[in-house]
């Protein structure tokens, strides 16, 4: 078994830790998790934290710029 030293977010911490299923150790938990989120990669599925909606392809780069024109058509 190969051992690493990673640095991560408290926030995956978090999740892993609330991921983990019962009696299954942290490691084992982290292996398990990157694993199927590997897995969803390879087989072109969008793992299920991944948000999911309708809008244009450009959103999370221009949200200020369509929030700005919501917010002038509601003005209006």
């Amino acid at each position: 078994m190969i051992r690493r030293t990673v640095s991560i977010p408290e926030s995956v911490d978090a999740l892993v830790r609330s991921l983990a299923n019962e009696g299954e150790s942290y490691s084992a938990a982290l292996a398990r998790l990157v694993e199927e989120g590997a897995s969803s990669i390879r087989a072109g599925k969008r793992p299920l934290y991944v948000g999911s909606g309708e809008g244009p392809g450009d959103l999370s780069e221009n949200a200020e710029k369509y929030l700005e024109e919501i917010f002038n058509e509601w003005k209006d």
